[in-house]
């Protein structure tokens, strides 16, 4: 593969490392002293060029900057994190399938359609009753695995994931996490990392010299067909249903 093709993957997998283990957990003292020290977003190996992204990187990269940190900082991030990512009093759920199932419920299609992707690739959730499949940190994380494999086949996939899965709900997560949080550093770290997941996406068309599909395109092949419901039994049969 050519270096500079290498070096991408390396680069943006590492990025991509550092976005998920920001939206896996709080921001400690000590992370938040790294991150004012590696000028991030700035650090990151991929430059994002659209005018949204560079504008999230902006607000992000201030948040780091000016973060404290104070004690009552860190409770306002922790109360943010907390209303984000583990009791959704945001509206804003960093899992896939409550933006895409009709009903907007979790652990529904969209999460087992993810864990199918996964499964043909040797990545698994660690506890999904703990956090789903479908859970925006995983899917960062398997993107990694793909992107670090430095083959045109994983790229390729990553792609199609990014059609089929990430891309078509993150950018609707980060816009209500950037009306709805109270902390700058979430805002900008939400709206980041959907823009910059979605030019990857551009560079990756680039890579495998394939246009990238359309929204609606993306919508038609992701539609299923209804399951018929199954037929009433007419009358009751010992041992074909449970007796309590």
């Amino acid at each position: 593969m050519d270096v500079h093709l290498t070096r991408f993957c390396t680069e943006v997998g590492l990025d991509l490392i550092t976005l998920a283990q920001l939206h896996d957990r709080e921001l400690t003292e000590a992370t938040i002293k790294a991150l004012r020290q590696d000028g991030f977003p700035r650090n990151l190996g991929f430059g994002v060029q659209s005018e949204v992204a560079q504008q999230a990187e902006d607000l992000l990269e201030s948040a780091s900057r000016t973060l404290g940190p104070s004690v009552a900082e860190l409770d306002d991030l922790a109360a943010d994190f907390a209303s984000i990512y583990l009791t959704h009093n945001y509206g804003a759920s960093p899992f896939e399938s409550v933006w895409l199932d009709e009903d907007g419920l979790a652990m529904q299609r969209p999460m087992f359609e993810v864990r199918e992707c996964y499964a043909r690739h040797g990545f698994s959730a660690a506890d999904w009753r703990k956090r789903p499949d479908d859970h925006l940190v995983y899917q960062l994380q398997f993107l990694v695995a793909l992107i670090e494999h430095n083959r045109l086949e994983s790229l390729a996939e990553a792609a199609r994931f990014l059609d089929q899965h990430t891309l078509r709900w993150l950018p609707a997560f980060a816009q209500r996490v950037a009306a709805r949080s109270e902390t700058p550093f979430y805002a900008g770290l939400a709206m980041f990392s959907a823009g910059y997941l979605d030019e990857i996406r551009d560079v990756l068309a680039q890579i495998l010299g394939e246009a990238r599909p359309s929204a609606e395109e993306i919508e038609q092949r992701a539609r299923v067909p209804k399951e018929e419901p199954l037929p009433m039994p007419t009358s009751y049969v010992p041992g074909s249903s449970p007796s309590w």
